[in-house]
């Protein structure tokens, strides 16, 4: 297992180092993810194709959520590494293992139970009805995988190991990729089948995963006695991971009463936006694998007490995460055709998506800001604040000038294109003043601490 130590280094270097596995994880987790939709699009209809967007867009929310909680074990860990505390990593993964297999069979049963009544939810069009409840039903099914897996690479990425998940994803994406065209192409089971392969490539990648870490062990005394219930460390694992998932799932539940609101547009809109959202999966990629590399980092200096580096990883972050969002952007106002053309080829599907893209690539830009600062908070324990203004922004901003603008003009997803990034703006207003005001608390109790240290030692003098 190749463990970074966070603490030591040039923080640019460092963290480039430590972000560079979680960019490619993510980019074939989003190659896996992409292929559901891809597959479906060659070989069946705007039916089938809107089934699986939608579908998707659900079980994108489930596993935001899960990917939040998760991510309080990831900076507990990450905080006691930091401050050589081995002692809490353990008990910190073993009540994670305990309380994430309760979780996720609790949340499958939830889902599964209510599948068909989450489709009606999302007015999926007539047509596209029976495959989007398929799609819904089977990944509920494998929501214990998910829960599973995220736990297992939260565990090795809080570690300092961001290496090993990239290998897992990979092996992932290759049977996916394969099991979509057997199951769609060759057999022909239309959504169902890229379900089906999806939840097949989940829980390989657990089983590898855990069989992994079983094999590999820790660089500390770890034993079956580790694994149990802790209600102290199971509460700080939901008050910091509660608020990211929170969070995450209100980015998705955007995405899903955006949804709502272009499925009564018609079917080829609902397909344009379906299609839409798994191009944004691609271009969030850079920025968001930054902004989990900000947490971590942060949180083992956090650990040790350096928050001048904390301070340097937070701008290194947003300066890398720049060079690809303003890249994004550029190509997107100028060519959008050439990336919606992908995912479909249904000439009206193709030119209400680019219309759509022109202006969503702007939040490209401004999330490279906004990621970072939350995960530079995250990471020091306070993930409340980027849950409410995330909050603020979803529900006062983005979800009601999307409703807005797609009745001032209903034949094209244009206009409703530019309600992200003006709420990521609002966002990022939010944010220069909270961040202004922390480093000022912050700059006051180092002085206090200094003069106090001073008086002290003159005193004893």
């Amino acid at each position: 297992m190749k463990e970074l130590d966070l603490t030591q280094g040039s923080v640019p270097k460092v963290l480039l180092q430590f972000a560079l596995p979680f960019l490619l994880a993510n980019l074939l987790q989003a190659l896996y993810g992409g292929a559901d939709l891809f597959v479906v699009g060659q070989y069946d209809d705007a039916a089938s194709v809107a089934g699986v967007a939608i579908g998707s867009q659900v079980t994108q929310t489930i596993t935001g959520i899960i990917l939040g909680l998760t991510t309080g074990t990831t900076i507990l860990i990450a905080i006691a590494t930091g401050g050589r505390n081995d002692r809490e990593a353990a008990s910190t993964i073993g009540t994670s293992a305990c309380f994430f297999t309760l979780a996720g069979v609790i949340l499958a049963a939830i889902m599964v139970a209510l599948h068909g009544h989450i489709a009606e939810l999302m007015h999926t069009p007539a047509e596209a009805m029976a495959d989007t409840r398929h799609y819904i039903l089977i990944c509920s099914a494998g929501i214990p995988f998910i829960m599973g897996y995220n736990v297992v690479c939260g565990v090795l990425r809080g570690l300092g190991d961001s290496r090993s998940p990239l290998y897992f994803v990979g092996i992932a994406c290759v049977i996916n990729i394969a099991f979509d065209f057997l199951l769609v192409g060759a057999f022909g089971m239309r959504a169902a089948g890229a379900a089906i392969a999806t939840v097949f490539s989940q829980g390989v990648i657990f089983v590898a995963a855990l069989a992994f870490l079983r094999k590999r062990g820790f660089h500390f005394d770890f034993s079956r006695n580790d694994i149990r219930f802790n209600r102290r460390l199971s509460g700080r694992i939901l008050k910091l991971g509660a608020p990211i998932a929170l969070q995450d799932a209100l980015v998705n539940v955007s995405f899903l009463l955006i949804t709502v609101i272009v499925n009564q547009m018609g079917v080829v809109a609902s397909a344009a936006l379906g299609v839409l959202e798994k191009i944004v999966v691609f271009a969030m990629l850079p920025p968001t694998a930054m902004a989990s590399a900000v947490a971590t980092m942060t949180a083992q200096n956090y650990g040790a007490g350096l928050t001048g580096r904390m301070t340097g990883c937070l701008k290194a972050g947003i300066a890398m995460s720049l060079v690809f969002g303003v890249s994004v952007c550029a190509y997107s106002q100028v060519l959008p055709e050439t990336l919606t053309t992908i995912f479909t080829t249904d000439i009206a599907v193709v030119n209400m998506g680019a219309d759509y893209l022109r202006g969503y690539s702007l939040d490209c830009i401004l999330v490279c800001f906004v990621f970072c600062i939350n995960s530079h908070f995250s990471g020091q324990g306070n993930s409340w604040f980027p849950m409410l203004h995330s909050m603020a922004a979803t529900f006062m901003v983005r979800i009601p000038l999307s409703y807005l603008f797609s009745h001032i003009n209903p034949s094209s997803l244009l206009l409703m294109g530019y309600a992200p990034p003006i709420s990521t703006l609002f966002s990022l207003l939010i944010c220069a003043l909270y961040l202004r005001h922390n480093n000022r608390k912050m700059k006051a109790r180092q002085d206090w601490a200094t003069n106090t240290t001073d008086a002290t030692t003159t005193f004893i003098t």
